[in-house]
């Protein structure tokens, strides 16, 4: 500890931040307010805490006041405030404070505030960062990237859009189609009952890892909109087969496909 500059003293007040946060509402701010000094370490640890809480609003307020202080915002700040702005489905609200003050977002950052807009419905705030990350920060977009952006369309009821997202890509030769990015358009396929799209996602989805039981749950719940049964009966010799355990049924299933996420 004493390598990095910061005293032994510091690390157990900022574990006591995180831990007072966590608990209780005032305690964890009144003490980072009394401290005599006061660095971005702690003021990490109580954004930490606070994310635990879900105490949005005291994170973002902590993150505004920060520059005041003279605190620098690092990588973890940017993390904080972003998951916060998330959690109080206002991605907008920092925005110029979180991204443009100072600090130079890299392609996680990217992952995380295009999947926040995509959970809060902001989809032109979230098309305009993933613009921005080469017009303005010089970053070409990864499989990540393009995942996040197919669900942000499909999250928005905008399956064609994102239909047509993906035949630009397979038209260029793109290698970034990847099974979250096919399984996002599968759940919209089966939330506005497209059983012939829904049907070609699941088949790529597959071709590019046979044995993901999300794709197959996902399947059987838009065979079931039509009342398939015959074909969910398939579907689960098909598991059963491959040795996937997970059940697919009638009715009640969530989707197993895991949505692009950083934070």
């Amino acid at each position: 500890m004493h390598s990095s500059g910061v005293p032994i003293d510091t690390y157990a007040l900022c574990s006591s931040l995180t831990a007072a946060s966590s608990i209780k509402r005032g305690d964890a701010g009144q003490v980072f307010d009394e401290m005599p000094l006061r660095n971005t370490v702690c003021a990490n640890a109580l954004l930490s805490g606070y994310g635990d809480a879900k105490l949005w609003t005291e994170a973002v307020e902590l993150i505004r006041k920060m520059p005041a202080l003279s605190l620098e915002y690092d990588h973890f700040t940017l993390s904080a405030a972003l998951r916060a702005c998330a959690g109080l489905a206002a991605v907008e609200l920092g925005r110029a404070d979180m991204l443009m003050e100072g600090i130079s977002p890299d392609g996680v950052a990217f992952v995380t505030v295009i999947s926040a807009c995509a959970r809060t419905g902001q989809l032109r705030l979230g098309i305009e960062y993933f613009e921005s990350m080469e017009l303005k920060f010089s970053l070409k977009p990864g499989p990540e990237h393009y995942s996040c952006l197919v669900d942000l369309l499909c999250r928005a009821g905008e399956l064609g859009k994102a239909w047509k997202l993906v035949d630009e890509m397979l038209n260029k030769g793109h290698s970034s189609c990847t099974v979250p990015m096919w399984g996002a358009l599968l759940n919209a396929c089966k939330d506005q009952g497209d059983l012939e799209l829904g049907k070609l996602a699941a088949q790529r989805a597959l071709e590019l890892n046979p044995h993901n039981d999300g794709i197959y749950v996902l399947l059987s719940n838009l065979y079931a909109r039509f009342g398939m049964w015959h074909e969910i009966n398939h579907l689960r010799e098909l598991m059963k087969e491959k040795g996937l355990r997970k059940d697919v049924g009638y009715s009640g299933l969530k989707s197993q496909i895991e949505r692009p996420e950083s934070m």
